[in-house]
């Protein structure tokens, strides 16, 4: 019999500690999953196994500054929204968003479940843009700190 590892989460473990996430901003985010990631102990990295219902969405419309992320299709289809363009992707397609990123989102017009892996960085700082909100976010460490866009002056000599 294997010796238990601190390096492996085996797949009865993804399911049974998968929990339900929805992003207060988008009262139709709905995701259930597993940080795959930080189960395994990464610290510099993000993994993410991410369901979907029918008629849902994943986040909110984001984009990052700093830190790129990725998306891979393992079942089910959605309307990826990126830079305001959708785009109809299914079981294995793969989406990267290179920093600074577009803003992206992922939409199930159903009927069965969206299920991809989503990672990407996990920086000590970085910026993320809301646009369709009005709002930025500024991680630095472990202090998010969120903005109105129209807040936001300018800095220095005019």
């Amino acid at each position: 019999m294997d010796k238990p590892s601190l390096n492996i989460v085996r797949a009865a473990d993804i399911t049974a500690h998968s929990q339900q996430f929805s992003h207060p901003w988008n009262p139709n985010s709905e995701m259930h999953g597993t940080q795959l990631a930080r189960s395994v102990g990464l610290k510099r990295t993000g993994v993410n196994f991410i369901r979907v219902p029918a008629g849902r969405e994943s986040y909110v419309y984001h984009s990052h500054q700093h830190e790129e992320e990725w998306i891979y299709v393992l079942a089910g289809r959605a309307i990826a929204l990126i830079d305001d363009v959708e785009y109809e992707v299914g079981a294995g397609d793969f989406i990267g968003f290179p920093a600074p990123s577009v803003a992206h989102l992922m939409r199930n017009p159903g009927p069965g479940d969206l299920v991809y892996l989503s990672g990407g960085e996990n920086r000590e700082f970085d910026v993320a843009e809301f646009p369709k909100l009005g709002k930025r976010m500024v991680k630095s460490g472990k202090r998010v700190d969120v903005y109105d866009e129209a807040d936001s002056r300018p800095f220095g000599p005019l």
